[in-house]
């Protein structure tokens, strides 16, 4: 038979063990992602118009070709393209938006694009450009279309999006996805705007989002996953020190009275 040491040594071991999960599990409707809480029939798909009206600001950098069947018009708005197409050869070959809402293309007068889509800018460059040529089409691109992702990511930083449009759950998977302790029920959205920053918070739990005005992002958006409530108390608060000196001084006292 055991003795009574033996048995008092293996109650505080299943003790620590009991103690060390319920301080560390975290439940899976906190990280579960998409759950039918919003929209329970499914079945007919979710509306979401994505969202492309990003208003240009100062600062933006705008890669603007020009391609016409005629190469002296194509070489004169240095459009020679290398092959491939890189980011560093866009950011060199940008128009950079000033501060007064301008940008200056080639020989044509200043433009004023603040304010204004990628699109409507497009259509303005092309409507001037056919003043001078004929069978020339523009080409509007942004080349700083960035989005940050923080917090309880695996991978947090800011990336570059070749694609025209981009959403969160996508930004949060170029992150490396969420931790464990991430937050998912109140994820932080700062959204840049011309006069100043705007906050919103997203339930990425909610399959509801699909349907959310902030679902696709825009350029310069931060999202950040804060940690859960639980994570502070099971790392920064739990006493483990405490806890194994507890354990050792017991583990000594039973071994001396064997």
């Amino acid at each position: 038979m055991e003795t009574i040491a033996n048995l008092n040594l293996k109650v505080l071991l299943r003790l620590l063990v009991v103690v060390f999960l319920l301080s560390s599990c975290v439940s899976q409707k906190k990280v579960q992602l998409l759950q039918e809480k919003s929209v329970k029939d499914i079945s007919t798909g979710f509306i979401n118009n994505r969202n492309t009206s990003y208003p240009l600001q100062p600062g933006d950098q705008l890669y603007i070709s020009v391609h016409s069947v005629d190469p002296k018009t194509s070489r004169l708005f240095q459009t020679d393209f290398p092959s491939p197409m890189t980011q560093t050869y866009q950011n060199l070959n940008s128009y950079r938006i000033e501060e007064d809402g301008y940008i200056n293309f080639s020989f044509i007068d200043k433009v004023y694009v603040k304010g204004m889509t990628i699109k409507e800018v497009n259509d303005l460059l092309q409507k001037t450009i056919n003043e001078y040529f004929k069978e020339a089409t523009v080409v509007v691109q942004l080349v700083n279309y960035r989005v940050s992702v923080l917090g309880e990511v695996e991978n947090p930083g800011t990336f570059i999006i070749d694609n025209k449009q981009i959403n969160i759950l996508q930004a949060v998977a170029e992150a490396g996805g969420s931790r464990n302790f991430g937050n998912l029920k109140k994820v932080k959205l700062v959204r840049q705007t011309i006069t100043g920053s705007e906050m919103y918070y997203i339930d990425l739990t909610d399959n509801g989002v699909l349907q959310s005005d902030q679902f696709y992002l825009m350029p310069n958006d931060v999202v950040y996953i804060e940690p859960l409530k639980s994570k502070s108390f099971a790392f920064d608060n739990f006493p483990y020190s405490i806890i194994l000196s507890t354990i050792s001084t017991a583990a000594i006292v039973i071994a001396l009275f064997k």
